[in-house]
């Protein structure tokens, strides 16, 4: 029987964590949640069901999630969001890979619960990810706030049956805070990368997003919600290039 850690970084989650890590329990050896400094009772909750809770500075998502497979202790790691969780039928896929692995990493579908509604066109479902590697093969990449976990020598990736549930956004005010938040952190990459934004990111890129999300990747049949998704994807996409504009502009003397 192989041994796993379930590693989850965390920033006031008390609204999730413990389901994050409940939904865990039986199938984890270990359970290691790296915190960056909560001001609610995000460690608390954490340290009562079990895991070992771990303070970290913040320095970017992919920053903090490698720093994070580094503190398990064994060979097989499951990464997760404090907002996910497992469903039954993954965690059963997951306990049979711990008896027999056959690959060198595992991806898995997520399903994401959105403003009282489980989301499953609009190109967030299936929303494949890999999550359950070995841990001296694989590390975190991609642009924050977009991480990405990949293996590292090895193209032995295997697709396991069952969801991570996402529990995204409660509300359209969650959604507004999270784009506000990741579009400032993406534009600031951008800008570091020497970036311009041009006609296409400012006017037809955001269109594009709509006309993807809401037509090509069936939108319209997640009803008001699948409106709403489209929609606030590609205000994003325009404040993101509007906030790499306005770096730019402050950097004219």
């Amino acid at each position: 029987m192989q041994t796993l850690s379930v590693v989850i970084i965390t920033y006031n989650e008390e609204r999730n964590i413990e389901r994050c890590i409940r939904s865990v329990m039986g199938i984890a050896d270990e359970i290691v949640v790296v915190d960056s400094f909560s001001t609610d009772r995000t460690r608390e909750i954490a340290a009562e069901c079990g895991a070992r809770v771990i303070k970290h500075e913040f320095e970017g998502y992919i920053q903090q999630k490698n720093y994070a497979l580094e503190q398990a202790t064994n060979q097989w790691i499951l990464s997760l969001d404090a907002d996910e969780a497992l469903s039954e039928k993954l965690r059963n896929s997951i306990k049979e890979i711990k008896s027999n692995p056959s690959a060198d990493g595992y991806t898995m579908n997520r399903l994401t619960y959105y403003c009282g509604k489980w989301i499953r066109h609009s190109g967030w479902y299936p929303d494949r990810k890999l999550r359950m590697v070995l841990k001296n093969k694989a590390h975190w990449s991609g642009i924050n706030p977009h991480d990405k976990l990949e293996l590292v020598g090895s193209k032995n990736i295997r697709h396991i049956p069952g969801d991570i549930l996402h529990y995204s956004y409660y509300s359209l005010e969650d959604h507004l805070q999270q784009i506000d938040r990741f579009t400032q952190i993406r534009a600031n990459e951008l800008f570091a990368r020497q970036l311009k934004p041009n006609v296409w990111h400012l006017y037809f890129k955001p269109l594009h997003k709509f006309f993807k999300h809401y037509f090509f990747q069936l939108g319209f049949m997640d009803a008001y919600e699948g409106y709403q998704i489209a929609r606030l994807s590609a205000f994003g996409i325009f404040i993101r290039y509007a906030k790499l504009r306005e770096l730019w502009q402050k950097k004219k003397p």
